[in-house]
């Protein structure tokens, strides 16, 4: 054989070690939370929701992660467990406890995490229903009939049609749930077959408004200071830069902190939410990238920061802290079906994981509409509404205020903004998969949209918007 033939046999060989050896490290990184993924979904899908296992696995979690294909699962109902397992490689359960849902078991132990004090005993014994006799949004009647109310029904239902209607088998919009709320009375709701008014559903990044409701809670209760520097123990290290960083920049998206919001193998987003303990001490401990409002930036890492915040203020008094979120937050506006599920740590993911039906995410929604007041009753604080919707002086489009999506338009242009079709003044809970909870205090409307639509050009929120605004006197 020549020389030169040798070489080439040999730099091949090396090539391919060199391409399976990179390929195997990466399945090494990517397989566990794919594996991850499919374990806690299908646990908070089955034990939450009361969905079948299959049809989630099919319709919304194969769709969004194709590693699901290599997983395999095991549900163990008196465990209320869910294991999953990628060639006997990877092995990830998911746990669930009564009132705050599922949890990945890693860096831990499924008895250690049932030794947390989250949920008060008997937390399910004590929960408060709605009554049948009142009507939505003090009890569980159905939509009134808007034409007193100067609503045009068959544009109303007309704008529902539109909204559950399938452009195509290719790309689904896989709307599930709409619910829509004029003038603080529910006036029309439709469901998907397989979903129903009682089934609690996943807001993915609609959780970030959740927790902005608890800090203004604490707030309001002198508890917490958003203008100074977030109390976040990994930072107080003499010369740590990021001690200076306040809540309110936390809140703003404008820490400054060093986060990938990407949703693939290798990035802090995945890794934070399904390779990790602890996922506020995940994103804290992230550097600083620039300094303190220099920058916007969407991060669910920070999300998580808060939430460790709100925990450790609430803990002080609390033994059990999830009493709190229920006591003054949850119940005090008829909430009842919702649960803030934890990491492994047992702090409220603040970014991602609280479920509710569809109408109680219109009963938030409301709660913000009538500017943090429920029944006469201060739940937030005076100006808390006002603050939230403020927009960020770096989001260039006036797209964000305090966790929380606004329509605000650029400064420049105020027509350059997210949803023409809508006021300025509309703002929302936004999560994965285009879950919404729209406000437009201007309007007195309130919209809750709920679907597993994978590509989000086949959902067009402001032609849901627009068809609305034209059934409204």
């Amino acid at each position: 054989m020549k020389r030169s033939a040798k070489i080439v046999l040999t730099l091949s060989a090396v090539l391919l070690i060199a391409v399976v050896l990179a390929a195997g490290w990466l399945f090494g990184k990517a397989a566990p939370i794919g594996t991850g993924f499919v374990a806690k979904y299908l646990c908070s899908a089955t034990f939450i929701s009361g969905r079948d296992p299959e049809t989630v696995l099919g319709e919304d979690i194969k769709p969004v992660n194709p590693l699901a294909n290599i997983v395999s699962y095991r549900i163990d109902r008196e465990q209320q467990s869910v294991s999953s397992n990628s060639f006997g490689l990877f092995n990830l359960t998911a746990i669930y406890r009564e009132g705050c849902g599922c949890s990945l078991v890693i860096g831990t132990t499924a008895d250690e995490m049932a030794r947390q004090k989250l949920v008060p005993p008997n937390f399910k014994k004590t929960r408060p229903r709605h009554r049948a006799d009142l009507p939505w949004p003090d009890g569980s009647r159905g939509p009134v009939d808007p034409s007193g109310m100067g609503v045009d029904r068959q544009k109303l239902a007309a704008a529902l049609d539109a909204a559950f209607a399938e452009p195509g088998p290719e790309k689904p919009r896989k709307t599930r749930a709409v619910v829509v709320v004029y003038d603080g009375q529910l006036i029309a709701e439709r469901y998907a077959p397989g979903f129903d008014k009682d089934m609690p559903l996943l807001g993915w990044s609609m959780s970030k408004t959740v927790t902005n409701a608890l800090v203004g809670i604490l707030v309001k209760q002198k508890r917490l200071d958003i203008m100074q520097p977030a109390p976040v123990p990994a930072w107080q290290k003499q010369g740590d830069a990021r001690k200076k960083i306040t809540l309110d920049q936390l809140l703003r998206m404008s820490s400054g902190l060093k986060f990938e919001e990407v949703y693939a193998p290798l990035y802090d987003a995945t890794y934070m939410l399904y390779g990790s303990y602890d996922f506020g001490a995940y994103a804290a401990a992230q550097p600083l990238e620039t300094q303190p409002d220099a920058k916007w930036y969407y991060s669910s890492g920070t999300a998580n920061i808060v939430a460790g915040i709100v925990r450790r203020a609430v803990e002080k008094d609390h033994e059990y802290y999830y009493r709190f979120i229920y006591e003054e937050l949850i119940d005090r506006i008829g909430m009842f079906s919702a649960v803030l599920e934890p990491d492994s740590s047992g702090t409220f993911v603040g970014s991602s994981y609280t479920f509710a039906t569809p109408r109680d995410w219109a009963r938030f929604g409301l709660l913000y509409l009538q500017d943090g007041v429920w029944q006469g009753e201060e739940i937030l604080p005076p100006g808390w509404v006002k603050y939230t919707t403020t927009p960020t002086p770096q989001a260039p489009r006036g797209e964000y205020g305090a966790h929380t999506w606004l329509n605000a338009g650029s400064a420049a242009n105020p027509e350059e903004r997210r949803w023409p079709a809508a006021p300025t003044d509309a703002f929302a809970a936004l999560g994965f998969q285009e879950q919404k909870v729209i406000v437009i205090p201007s309007r007195k409307l309130v919209l809750v949209r709920f679907g597993a639509t994978s590509d989000r050009q086949t959902w067009d929120t402001d032609e849901f918007i627009e068809n609305v605004l034209a059934c409204l006197p």
